[in-house]
């Protein structure tokens, strides 16, 4: 298992920022990476509560974690700080055992230079993930994250 972290800074203040984290709505829109879309099953935005969301590949050639074309996880929100921090606790959908276990998500917001400075730190990833990959698809949910609050902000 290991750890990614991706920062990014988003021209938009730390509570619009927080509002994309927790809306459902907002999820599809930017918790993505490109060439995937995705659905949202089940999202109880509360500490404790629990959520379910797909990923699905838009190619054929995209190899899923739980399914042909699809990345299903689960879990539960184990600390929400309003304008601060999300905290979740995900786990695959998968019967493959080197892609099992739990994994811990934090996403932290700082205001800062008229904007929030964004770190979301992804730990225990198990190894079958390509840390590359993981990063890669981090960083491209900032950049929708960024483009989904900023164009807010701006408008």
């Amino acid at each position: 298992m290991y750890t990614t972290r991706a920062s990014r800074h988003i021209d938009a203040p730390p509570s619009a920022v927080y509002q994309a984290l927790v809306d459902p709505a907002d999820i599809p829109r930017w918790r993505v990476p490109y060439g995937m879309t995705c659905q949202v099953h089940d999202f109880d935005a509360r500490e404790g509560g629990t959520f379910r969301v797909s990923l699905h590949y838009d190619t054929a050639d995209g190899t899923g974690k739980s399914g042909a074309r699809t990345d299903t996880y689960h879990g539960r929100f184990a600390e929400l700080l309003a304008d601060e921090r999300v905290v979740e606790v995900i786990e695959f959908e998968t019967t493959d055992p080197l892609l099992q276990g739990a994994m811990t998500l934090t996403t932290t917001l700082v205001a800062m230079d008229g904007g929030t400075a964004v770190l979301v730190v992804h730990e225990g990833v198990p190894d079958a993930v390509p840390a590359a990959d993981n990063e890669a698809g981090t960083r491209m949910a900032l950049e929708r994250l960024a483009s989904l609050v900023e164009g807010r902000s701006a408008g």
